[in-house]
């Protein structure tokens, strides 16, 4: 499940804001900003991984988890084309 630093760091990658995840995922802003305090559903949350790991025209996000090196991470991979 992703994590508030995920979020943060997708939507840099991304460079979505607030206002473009929520027009996304059909949510209010105020809802994004909840997750990326900690304080959303589950549900919330599995939307806003959906929605990163399909990205936009050109890149997606890809999670990584907590290692021994470090805390949560992202890879922001591109779209193969054809």
């Amino acid at each position: 499940m992703i994590q508030p630093e995920h979020i943060r760091m997708a939507k840099a990658a991304l460079n979505w804001s607030n206002n473009d995840l929520a027009k996304l995922a059909g949510l209010h802003k105020n809802t994004i900003s909840n997750a990326e305090n900690g304080k959303a559903k589950e549900s919330t949350l599995l939307l806003l991984e959906m929605l990163f790991e399909k990205g936009d025209e050109t890149h997606y996000i890809e999670f990584l988890a907590e290692d021994e090196h470090g805390g949560p991470g992202i890879r922001l991979n591109k779209h193969q084309t054809s």
